[in-house]
């Protein structure tokens, strides 16, 4: 029998696929999308994130990355990562290298979708197999999630991100974050000629109409853009509890803060190599205590900042206070690392 049924083949769900197979368990991976899949994210890599892709054997190119700087006009705050580089790296790339590894370690991919989820105390079943275990890594709005109940009500007025790559030579080595009154642009280099920009904002404006927003940053724009608009929200998913049964939820399926603290892969990979390890001791009801364990700093960080930013009138006041204060922002990015 399957050990693994795993709902999803993002880099969450082919992050346990790798995990169990390295634990020697068998695992098969649901996905209806071919490879290469993209997605709106801001495609910068925490160094975390960057060791847990290499534990995994997974080797990936892209531009390296040497800290976070804020600005918002004239004033800037730049801190550097303290041990090692994170990556700046195409989704696409990033995706075919999981992928491919998990081919290499024998996981088995199963076009289509999970829809309904049985089970009862011993196997689950979904998409026509049956397993052991199903891990849902089927992303922000997850069906699966859905489907079983774990979902708490959205809440208005919720955050959405759009992205968009340019072909011009990147002007720096940090992720930048561009502040304005209501919201902020990502700015990752992930080429020798690639540089992607994510948005993050409330309001549901087009994408060109939110750059206007970001007069600092626009005139390092003047390549043509290389990719479509690609958007995701809303970004916040409130969940009741990450496991159901014999289903354990990972990466965004487990719930969603926000993109702000650009942790988003790091945790996907930390949170399924979590739930496998669970699976494989034969101690899943320990699962919820480690994902709440894992992903602590990053809620705290994040929901502090978004509270901050909230009002046009605090938002303007992030910037300048990094900057006066070098040794707290410092503090702050090698907690992200």
């Amino acid at each position: 029998m399957i050990d693994v049924l795993v709902a999803g083949g993002g880099p969450a769900g082919l992050a346990a696929a790798i995990h169990a197979a390295l634990a020697g368990l068998q695992a098969v991976v649901v996905e209806p999308r071919t490879t290469p899949v993209d997605k709106a994210c801001g495609e910068g890599v925490m160094p975390s994130g960057v060791a847990a892709l290499r534990a995994l054997g997974v080797e990936v190119t892209g531009r390296e990355l040497r800290g976070i700087r804020y600005v918002d006009g004239a004033t800037r705050a730049e801190a550097s990562f303290r041990d090692h580089n994170g990556l700046g790296i195409r989704r696409t790339v990033l995706h075919s290298a999981l992928h491919q590894r998990a081919l290499d370690l024998g996981v088995r991919m199963l076009p289509g979708k999970v829809g309904e989820v049985r089970q009862n105390a011993d196997t689950v079943t979904a998409a026509g197999t049956t397993a052991r275990w199903l891990i849902a890594a089927d992303g922000l709005h997850s069906p699966v999630r859905r489907s079983l109940g774990l979902e708490l009500p959205g809440r208005p007025h919720g955050r959405y991100g759009l992205r968009r790559h340019y072909r011009i030579e990147p002007w720096t080595d940090f992720v930048e974050v561009h502040w304005s009154r209501h919201g902020e642009a990502y700015v990752t280099p992930v080429g020798d000629d690639l540089v992607g920009v994510a948005i993050l904002s409330r309001s549901r404006r087009g994408y060109d109409e939110h750059l206007t927003a970001f007069p600092t940053l626009t005139p390092s724009l003047r390549g043509p853009a290389a990719t479509e608009v690609r958007g995701a929200g809303p970004l916040r998913q409130r969940v009741r509890r990450r496991t159901a049964g014999r289903v354990l939820l990972v990466g965004d399926a487990a719930g969603y803060l926000d993109a702000l603290t650009g942790e988003g892969i790091a945790l996907a990979l930390a949170t399924a190599g979590a739930a496998v390890r669970c699976l494989a001791a034969g101690q899943p009801d320990k699962y919820e205590r480690i994902w709440a364990r894992l992903t602590r700093r990053h809620r705290l960080l994040t929901g502090a900042l978004l509270a901050a930013g909230h009002r046009p009138a605090t938002a303007r006041l992030i910037v300048p206070a990094a900057s006066r204060m070098p040794p707290v922002f410092s503090a702050t990015v090698h907690a992200l690392q």
